[in-house]
């Protein structure tokens, strides 16, 4: 896969103002490159150079709703794609609705995906503190209005599955086994596994990537020259698996970095290729000419 077709279907740029003090010190404190994301946020050319320079062709841009633990309101949902338009053909604009905090789920999912053009949906459990199967009627019955409508239009969820290091997030909500309910009862939902249920649940999201059609994978936040110890058997899910990076993040020095050593890997080329843009292609189209 040359570089033009390199998809990192994980990046965060996110409106930083609205982040809740001790998470923007965290992020700040950790990237000494913060001037320059800055910039990006502001500037949607800033990003489209710096992934030129990187040697990515496009980017999943991952913002979600969670005003408790990250400070993020609804309103991240106008910026993304308000963003995202400024290079649709590079940039994938990831939305959210926040079962908890809205009264109609399906007007809301409705509004992000046909006023806003949103083409996927992130949910991050342990920062929104539910699980994703708590879709009952003593749970939050708003969760299965979204993903009915997602299954409908075949529209990605993105699931954080794994650990996070940000105040305020609980991890026990981030197992990925409580996705085995949500792939058998909407067998037609594509469904993201984000991080791969790292460090602590590897083995899980591999029985749920070999189970079920319908679950995919990106490599985001695993450092790739300890990907094959997490998944040694990563040439079988090659083809539902996809680079990300989870950039900015902190712990990830770059893009390019990341793919430089996804590169490294000893695996064959054709699963190489399928990682870094093939499976993307599924599930988002191929990555247009330039």
């Amino acid at each position: 896969m040359a570089a033009s077709g390199v998809t990192d279907v994980h990046v965060h740029i996110q409106p930083w103002e609205m982040l809740r003090p001790a998470v923007r010190k965290s992020l700040e404190t950790s990237r000494p490159d913060g001037p320059l994301i800055r910039r990006m946020i502001e500037d949607p050319a800033v990003l489209l150079e710096h992934l030129d320079r990187e040697g990515v062709a496009r980017v999943g841009l991952i913002n979600y709703v969670s005003p408790e633990v990250m400070g993020f309101t609804s309103e991240v949902n106008e910026f993304v794609a308000r963003y995202a338009k400024a290079a649709p053909d590079r940039l994938i604009p990831f939305g959210s609705v926040h079962p908890g905090h809205v009264r109609d789920a399906d007007a809301e999912i409705r509004r992000l995906l046909d006023d806003l053009g949103i083409r996927a949906i992130k949910i991050h459990p342990p920062h929104q503190l539910f699980f994703p199967n708590d879709y009952g009627p003593r749970g939050l019955p708003g969760l299965r209005a979204i993903y009915e409508r997602c299954q409908e239009r075949r529209v990605p969820i993105m699931f954080h599955t794994g650990t996070s290091i940000f105040p305020g997030a609980k991890n026990k909500y981030g197992d990925p086994i409580h996705l085995d309910d949500v792939a058998v009862d909407f067998p037609e939902l594509p469904i993201i596994l984000a991080h791969g249920g790292r460090p602590l649940w590897s083995e899980t999201a591999f029985f749920l990537l070999r189970r079920f059609p319908n679950v995919w994978f990106d490599v985001s936040g695993i450092p790739p020259r300890r990907l094959l110890e997490s998944f040694p058997r990563l040439e079988e899910i090659a083809g539902k698996t996809m680079f990300g990076t989870d950039w900015p993040s902190p712990g990830v020095k770059s893009i390019g970095e990341n793919l430089r050593q996804i590169r490294e890997l000893p695996i064959p080329e054709a699963a190489r290729e399928a990682i870094l843009g093939g499976t993307a292609a599924k599930l988002f189209g191929p990555v247009a000419p330039r």
